[in-house]
């Protein structure tokens, strides 16, 4: 038996869902995990992902100030795509070194040393 408890909205949703042994099998024969496979280049390793970073910062200190778009756009062709890039932004926005200021349209990434 399965059991949901939340809410849709304002209203609270209580379900129980039971199900036989042969349903069980049959929905687990539906159901694949889904593993994500990243193509290995795609992928840093242990080694890019320090040069990465210590690029990234190099970008910040090199601008001084970075809006956020065009530094993802740096970081983009440095990475190699899209997810390794916003990685770095997340970890640059964290970094003491960094100080992100939230503007009108775009955050500034300004480099604090």
């Amino acid at each position: 038996m399965i059991r949901i408890r939340g809410t849709i909205g304002q209203w609270p949703v209580d379900l129980s869902v039971e199900l036989e042994s042969v349903d069980w099998q049959r929905l687990a024969a539906q159901v694949t995990p889904a593993v994500a496979e990243a193509p290995a280049a795609s992928t840093p390793r242990a080694g890019q992902d320090d040069a990465l970073w210590a690029n990234a910062l190099r970008l910040v200190e090199q601008a001084g100030r970075i809006n956020g778009p065009a530094l993802m756009e740096q970081l983009e062709s440095l990475a190699g795509n899209a997810t390794a890039a916003k990685r770095l932004l997340v970890r640059l926005r964290h970094c003491p070194q960094v100080r992100v200021l939230t503007q009108a349209d775009a955050p500034l990434y300004c480099w604090q040393g």
